[in-house]
């Protein structure tokens, strides 16, 4: 009898650990995919908010990442016991004296040391699309400036808390579609093989500035718009791998890593570092509306909790920076370039996609954003949730049961 009363007890207390062990899992569950959100937040821009409000509006939108394009000292001191994590930015100007490893010492340790581990950055973006269809000047540049910076880190004691590598445009790409035929170009191959032997060897991951937008631009009779959209349709199918794609971003991430196991690679992560819809264009820019930034936002957000993986590797979600949290009216080009951001510079919405802030600053600016108004636990984290309530539920049935034999007689 009283090891039957042991055996019933053992598996009470493993049904309550059970319990706990669930409730833990879906906490977790739900931030491990929030944190593998990230947004840009450029500051190309006369009107844009000081740096301590910036940091209260991430926090109301329990974004914990960030990328910007410098070492601002302003934003890395603000940034300091925010528990938001920064993703700094080598200009691309500087990178040819920092090939020099001294030079490359004494820029960590007066551009990133001062501040760690206070502000926590956790990664240094050397350069910003280095090479593209108009200039490869900086290539060359490259990889030895990432070595002599990883060097520096390894001498500060920093190397295990940041990584090293560098956003890389799709124009490094010679083919992307199917994406199975993903290769590099000719001329960037050999400093591709540098880059990703440099990455394997430091556990860091390949950036790819991602933005189905354009190439829906350039070619909207061609080009499905729901299928840069994420929104449902037919998508493709790759003749050769017979994967199908219901949206070009994760077609755009397969044909990269296709692209690396060409070069003998095939075990290194690959991660967004920008992807974006503007909500205003000239107009040649077609597609550039709010509706349809306000949508391709949304859908990705969703992806992005629900922890998706690309048809290629299906069961290894990736990191997505979302450009941009600001419009900057200072950057040039076209008028898309200054309209991709979530907010307007006074804090207010230029769209909502589900990021529901807590403050009341950030109404939207705009008629369409009722429409497209989600939260960010309302569709997958939901379903999770309603089936772990009815595990507990049951298992708590279960549980009294167990209970009630206990006190049965034998």
């Amino acid at each position: 009898m009283f090891r039957r009363i042991a055996m019933t007890m053992t598996m009470t207390n493993s049904i309550v650990l059970l319990l706990f062990s669930l409730t833990f899992l879906e906490r977790g569950l739900l931030f491990q995919r929030v944190s593998s959100l990230g947004i840009n937040y450029g500051q190309v821009g006369d009107n844009l908010p000081p740096p301590d409000k910036v940091i209260q509006l991430l926090s109301s939108l329990h974004i914990n990442k960030t990328r910007i394009y410098d070492t601002n000292p302003r934003v890395l001191t603000s940034f300091a016991n925010s528990n938001i994590e920064l993703f700094v930015t080598v200009e691309n100007e500087m990178l040819s004296s920092l090939v020099d490893p001294q030079q490359a010492l004494q820029w960590v340790t007066t551009r990133i040391k001062p501040y760690f581990p206070a502000t926590k950055i956790g990664g240094i973006a050397v350069g910003n699309e280095l090479y593209t269809d108009d200039d490869s000047s900086l290539i060359g540049y490259l990889v030895p400036a990432m070595m002599s910076i990883h060097s520096a880190l390894v001498q500060t004691g920093l190397d295990k808390y940041i990584q090293v590598s560098t956003p890389n445009s799709l124009s490094v790409l010679q083919e992307s579609y199917p994406p199975s035929a993903g290769c590099f170009r000719p001329e960037v191959a050999g400093v591709m093989t540098q880059l990703l032997t440099f990455l394997r060897n430091t556990k860091s991951p390949f950036w790819i500035n991602a933005y189905p937008y354009f190439a829906y631009k350039d070619n909207p009779t061609k080009i499905p718009l729901e299928y840069v959209l994420f929104n449902p349709n037919p998508g493709m199918v790759d003749p050769f791998t017979k994967y199908h794609y219901d949206n070009m971003l994760y077609a755009q991430v397969d044909a990269v890593i296709f692209a690396m196991a060409r070069l003998g690679f095939k075990d290194i992560e690959v991660g967004v570092s920008e992807t974006g819809w503007p909500s205003k264009g000239d107009g040649d820019e077609v597609g550039a509306t709010v509706a349809n930034a306000a949508v391709y936002n949304k859908n990705l957000l969703r992806r992005q909790l629900q922890g998706e993986g690309t048809p290629l590797r299906q069961n290894m979600s990736f990191d997505v920076y979302l450009f941009a949290l600001f419009n900057e009216d200072l950057k040039p080009g076209p008028t898309s370039e200054r309209n991709y951001g979530l907010y307007q510079p006074d804090e207010t919405m230029t769209y909502n996609v589900g990021l529901l802030s807590s403050s009341s600053s950030t109404s939207s600016s705009t008629s369409t954003s009722s429409t497209s108004i989600i939260s960010l636990t309302s569709s997958a984290s939901t379903a999770i949730k309603k089936g772990t309530q009815n595990l507990i539920y049951w298992t708590c049935i279960y549980s009294l049961a167990i209970q009630m034999l206990i006190r049965r007689p034998y």
